[in-house]
């Protein structure tokens, strides 16, 4: 863990300060910060229209009685490549927009979600989450009696 976080706060943002150096000697420094101003636009339209679309995937997931396990993971990875597309800076960029297009935002999904089944059956307090070959029973139907269209309606108590 101690590697990862040198990893994160020091080595990238030197990869990050050279590869701008680099792109500004070779297109010049404003088509530089132009570009960098304008990814982070681009970032920001392709993260709200992507977060719209997990935001929908996730309440048509809920409503259809099921658990949002893959929408919550994919909103997650919107959230985390928008970060990186905010970012400034060339590899976050990059990092950020391949978790912003859907195919390779499921390839990353599909990956996560094999390292954590892998380590076995993740618990947090009661519940349990692993994978299982069982499918879990239909939600009940709806019931309602016929009504009579002459009769006055009458109010009764629920029952149970």
């Amino acid at each position: 863990m101690p590697l990862l976080l040198v990893l994160l706060f020091i080595l990238v943002p030197i990869v990050e300060i050279y590869l701008i150096i680099q792109v500004g000697q070779a297109i010049g420094p404003l088509p530089t910060v132009a570009l960098l101003i304008v990814d982070s636009l681009a970032g920001a339209w392709l993260l709200r229209s992507q977060g719209r679309r997990a935001w929908t995937s996730f309440n048509e997931t809920l409503a259809a009685g099921r658990m949002p396990h893959r929408e919550v993971l994919s909103g997650a990875l919107v959230i985390f490549g928008g970060a990186l597309l905010l970012a400034p800076g060339f590899l976050t960029d990059i990092a950020g927009l391949l978790l912003l297009i859907p195919p390779t935002r499921r390839v990353v999904a599909r990956g996560i979600t094999w390292l954590l089944l892998r380590r076995g059956p993740l618990r947090w307090g009661t519940v349990v989450v692993q994978q299982t070959a069982r499918r879990r029973p239909a939600p009940p139907r709806p019931y309602a009696e016929p009504v009579d269209p002459d009769e006055p309606p009458r109010l009764e108590p629920p029952r149970s």
